[in-house]
């Protein structure tokens, strides 16, 4: 195969290329900028010339928008298609770019058509960032695309460094085909790592000494008092402004705050770091791209990338971050401060990264970085072809030691854990497909349960340490060499006697008392008491040393034998987690009618379709009249109510919802405290959606609004309201799609789209 990417492969990349020329699966497993696109490009160049079809899936719809602009550019636009849900451009092309959960749909069929066509001479699927497998939320998807994926198609998967890249590929091995790992730490940019603080003197120190130990020169920032801490705050022009006299800008500035990159932002803007040239090539990009997206004209951000600085975070509208990036990539952005999700696959490569901390604030309070976080965000220093070494500086604050940066900067990956979780949607299409027995292989086939020895690994390991007690007390060495039964035999008699010679006792006083000393009853307890003492002579326990420390461990011998085996049972539960969380999936869809005899009522299939978070919640309203006599701003709006996942807390929102909205919302939630009544009584917690928080601002929208009028005064920012305005665009797509919806909720849903769909909202 002839290819020239005008430099020479590394080793990883012709072990890799070597594989998919044989047309063999493979796994490559490589840091962040080590060059994984390369080997999907290798795979598109093999479909090519065999005259087949490559999909190359992405976690983000931004990240499959990127590609499918590259693929553009670089293969012609006849040849390549795009599949995010919300778009589809020439699906039938040779490589087509999507979204790793619609290619997951795809397999699922349904309302997607036909498996078979649609996945047609279909020779090679790229998973582009495979290591999202361990998304909380989205995870599945991916371990659901490699089951359900025929083996007939190759699979390549690209992730970045993990613990666990063999386990992966033997899961892949057993669950699909024959499959190879290529695993490589090699990076053609190698990093240098540095350490900055107020306690530096502004100075960015190297974190290592050449021996490999934390440099001494960096010491812990000294804080007097309480009021000192929380009133010291770092700026980041000090730290910018040294980078940019040691010539190493571009960077990419992490912190893990929206606020603190759009204040970063302004804060920098004062510096000077564009020559003349730049600054007149970045204004002709930027004016051209305004005419364009003339509503970006008066974007207060777009002052700043005059200067050379830009924010990057959810909070943004799309086409301004679409309009970074590409500054970015051309040099022209000198600083960018942008939260996490940057780090997740989008083409920025830097000579610099800097991360603001090794912690971060998340649902349940702050914690540090895990090692494959930071991996993530510091390897995007370092651009290949254009820098000898990428620079990584850590930012030192008063909360975190030093030392801690130290540790996590020589931190190996994390491995790779499962987030497999059965939903309703899975356990719909699965029955619609397969048999009760089969959807449970299909279901045990998940990583999660491939890898349930590290998952269960505490309970093996206190399962294994009970067992070897139980052993060393069965083998206790009886210097007599009696048996455990000997010694239980001797404790019942040595029992009894106690309790004989108290009664004899008693009885004997009791006697004296009466004055009849020789009573029948006091002779007949006095014998018993006599023989089992006597028996208890006979015997060696009597005089041994050993013998309160056996019969010590005999006692606990029960108390271990039933922990043991409540371990059993808990290894034995959590190896069908899994299944059983299927299992009672289907019972609550029986309960509502959408299961009957193992296989979806025409209620089920229709909502098999669904692909949404709460695909029961959604069928239920749907059923339920919800969406009836609604006109197509109202419906967007109850939509919108149950599409939002925005969890921060926001004062009462300035617009108000109609009362028809109102009321539907209403009743939108008592239908949601049934569902959760029932799936509690099952001991399962499916999280369902419902937030009316932007339902308003959509009807606004809808009816003719302006978009600035809805940020006077309100605490949101336009990302947000752009991320739930297309949530719910996904829904109500799904309303003109899937059949037998209502028509008329069809044309509402129709209606509303092409109200909603317009500047910003329509740019992605």
């Amino acid at each position: 195969m002839d290819l020239n990417f005008g430099f020479e492969l590394d080793d990883f990349q012709k072990e890799a290329q070597e594989y998919i020329c044989n047309k063999k699966s493979v796994v490559v497993c490589a840091p962040t900028g080590a060059g994984k696109t390369v080997i999907a490009q290798i795979g598109i160049h093999k479909a090519l010339e065999l005259g087949k079809r490559l999909f190359y899936t992405t976690p983000l719809k931004a990240l499959s928008n990127q590609k499918y602009r590259d693929f553009c550019e670089k293969y012609g636009e006849n040849k390549v298609g795009l599949l995010t849900g919300d778009i589809s451009i020439n699906r039938e092309a040779q490589i087509v770019v999507m979204t790793t959960e619609v290619f997951r749909n795809m397999l699922y069929g349904t309302n997607l058509g036909k498996i078979e066509e649609n996945l047609k001479n279909v020779e090679f699927v790229v998973l582009d960032e495979v290591h999202y497998m361990n998304d909380e939320q989205r995870g599945t998807v991916w371990e659901e695309s490699i089951i359900y994926c025929p083996s007939n198609i190759k699979l390549i998967a690209l992730s970045a460094t993990v613990a666990n890249a063999k386990a992966l590929t033997e899961w892949i091995n057993t669950v699909h085909s024959e499959t190879n790992l290529v695993n490589t730490d090699f990076r053609p940019v190698p990093l240098r790592f540095y350490f900055y603080s107020e306690e530096t003197q502004n100075n960015i120190l190297p974190l290592f000494e050449p021996g490999g130990n934390i440099n001494r020169k960096i010491k812990p920032i000294q804080i007097k008092n309480r009021f000192q801490a929380k009133k010291r705050k770092i700026s980041p022009i000090n730290l910018v402004e040294n980078l940019h006299k040691k010539d190493m800008l571009p960077a990419i500035y992490f912190t893990f705050s929206r606020k603190k990159c759009d204040t970063y932002m302004e804060d920098c803007s004062i510096l000077n770091l564009l020559s003349k040239k730049e600054e007149h090539e970045i204004r002709t990009i930027i004016n051209s791209y305004i005419k364009d997206n003339p509503y970006l004209a008066n974007h207060k951000n777009i002052g700043y990338l005059y200067q050379g600085v830009a924010s990057h975070h959810a909070g943004l509208l799309p086409a301004l971050k679409v309009l970074t990036e590409k500054l970015f990539q051309k040099g022209l952005i000198k600083v960018v401060f942008a939260t996490e999700t940057l780090a997740a696959g989008i083409n920025m490569p830097a000579r610099t990264t800097i991360i603001s901390s090794i912690s971060k604030r998340t649902d349940n309070g702050h914690r540090k970085l895990t090692a494959s976080e930071f991996l993530q965000m510091s390897g995007r220093a370092g651009r290949r072809g254009m820098d000898k070494v990428g620079h990584v500086v850590i930012v030192g604050n008063q909360f975190e030691d030093p030392i801690d940066a130290y540790e996590i900067a020589k931190a190996k990956a994390d491995p790779l854990s499962s987030q497999f979780t059965p939903s309703y949607s899975m356990v719909l299409n699965l029955l619609q497909r397969f048999s009760l027995e089969e959807a449970r292989e299909l279901i045990l086939k998940s990583f999660g349960y491939f890898s349930s020895n590290t998952r269960l690994k505490p309970y093996i390991d206190e399962m294994e340490k009970i067992s070897e007690k139980l052993n060393a007390i069965e083998n206790f060495k009886c210097p007599h060499k009696l048996k455990s039964s000997n010694l239980i035999e001797f404790n019942k008699t040595k029992n009894t006697y106690v309790q004989y010679r108290k009664i004899t006792n008693t009885l004997l006083k009791q006697a004296k008392h009466r004055g009849g000393k020789n009573a029948p009853e006091v002779i007949e307890y006095s014998n018993k008491t006599k023989n089992l003492y006597k028996k208890m002579e006979a015997t060696k326990c009597n005089y041994c040393k050993l013998y309160k420390k056996h019969i010590k461990e005999i006692e606990l011998q029960g108390r271990f034998e039933k922990k043991l085996e409540k371990i059993k049972k808990t290894i034995e539960f959590e190896k069908d987690t899994y299944w059983n969380r299927f299992i009672k999936l289907k019972e609550i869809l029986t309960q509502y009618g959408y299961i009957e005899d193992n296989y979806p009522t025409d209620k089920g299939i229709m909502t098999g379709a669904f692909r949404a978070e709460n695909e029961l919640y959604l069928a239920e309203l749907l059923f339920n009249g919800i969406f009836d006599n609604l006109n197509y701003s109202e419906l967007a709006a109850v939509v919108c109510a149950i599409s939002t996942e925005e969890d921060r807390i926001f004062s009462r929102p300035r617009l108000k919802i109609s009362k028809n909205v109102k009321s539907s919302i209403f009743r939108a939630r008592e239908i949601l405290k049934k569902i959760h009544q029932s799936q509690k009584e099952k001991g399962i917690d499916v999280f369902m959606n419902w937030n009316p928080k932007f339902s308003a601002y959509i009807e606004f929208w809808i009816n003719g609004g302006e978009w600035s009028e809805m940020f006077i005064d309100d605490e949101f920012s336009e990302g947000d309201l752009v991320r739930a305005f297309k949530r719910t665009i996904d829904v109500l797509r799904q309303f003109c799609t899937i059949k037998n919806i209502p028509s008329e909720i069809a044309n509402n849903a129709s209606l509303a789209i092409d109200c909603i769909n317009r500047d910003p909202i329509k740019e992605d």
